[in-house]
């Protein structure tokens, strides 16, 4: 089997929530350059209008549509379903990447930062899934079934607050989600994985990686010694919606740099040297 039948998205619809910025954005290109149809929403529609034109002028064999959408509400997840039916009539691959994040110290986390950040990472994410099911199903296959590559965090793997502590366990939840979903649906012929990325340039970590000494330091804390870059994303896509991904369902891929791996020192090092 040829890469191309491996990888490549031909003739294949996909919509990317949160997909104007950041890992959204990442994987709508990879999409886009592996030849898929890529409906990209974010709150903000402008702006994925302004990158669907970005994107669409690279000359790529398939294109980018932007709109707004927005997965806060329960409102905000019937109005996106409708703009994506206005659209298409069947969709192939479905990319939960919007999310939100709160930060605070223990001890000043507010109430309020649960219900914020749970409604958009967790049950917008997963009424986005359920009311796009009878689009998502009707052109899949047991050999070529439809995916849903859903974002949660290497914080949502690892024990890591890091003041954002209502993020960190939407994102477990996230995973958690998704193996659900990845048993519930195999028997529909859609596959449903998720990424747990580490630190990436992104609007949401702008405050740690926002320059190239800034984007230095925080590699120098990743096992690997770097912050991640749009071809890792762009890979696990690619792997994740083409043909080499059809067998997968229920998996949580660490894309983080070895993050999801550390553990604190070995105990007896110390006594040992």
């Amino acid at each position: 089997m040829d890469i191309q039948t491996l990888f490549g998205l031909d003739g294949k619809v996909a919509l990317v929530t949160g997909g104007a910025t950041g890992i959204g954005r990442m994987a709508a290109e990879s999409l886009m350059r592996a030849g898929a149809t890529v409906l990209i929403a974010s709150r903000k529609g402008d702006a994925c209008e302004a990158v669907a034109k970005e994107l669409n002028a690279m000359g790529a064999s398939g294109k980018v549509i932007g709109f707004a959408g927005d997965v806060g509400s329960e409102e905000g997840v019937d109005a996106l379903v409708a703009a994506v039916k206005g659209h298409t009539d069947t969709l192939d691959i479905l990319m939960n990447n919007a999310g939100i994040t709160w930060g605070a110290p223990l001890g000043q986390f507010p109430y309020s930062a649960w219900s914020k950040v749970m409604d958009v990472n967790v049950a917008g994410m997963f009424d986005l899934t359920q009311k796009l099911l009878t689009m998502l199903t009707a052109g899949a296959s047991v050999d070529d079934p439809a995916r849903v590559i859903n974002v949660g965090s290497v914080m949502g793997q690892r024990e890591m607050g890091d003041g954002a502590y209502s993020y960190s366990m939407s994102k477990a939840a996230v995973h958690h989600m998704t193996k659900i979903l990845g048993k519930e649906l195999a028997g529909n012929a859609v596959t449903v994985n998720a990424l747990a990325p580490g630190p990436f340039v992104s609007r949401m970590t702008a405050f740690a990686t926002h320059d190239e000494d800034m984007r230095s330091r925080v590699g120098d804390d990743v096992p690997i010694g770097r912050v991640g870059r749009d071809e890792d994303i762009g890979g696990c896509m690619l792997f994740l919606c083409g043909r080499g991904g059809a067998y997968v369902t229920g998996a949580v891929i660490p894309v983080s740099g070895g993050i999801n791996v550390m553990s604190g020192p070995n105990i007896f090092e110390q006594a040992l040297h």
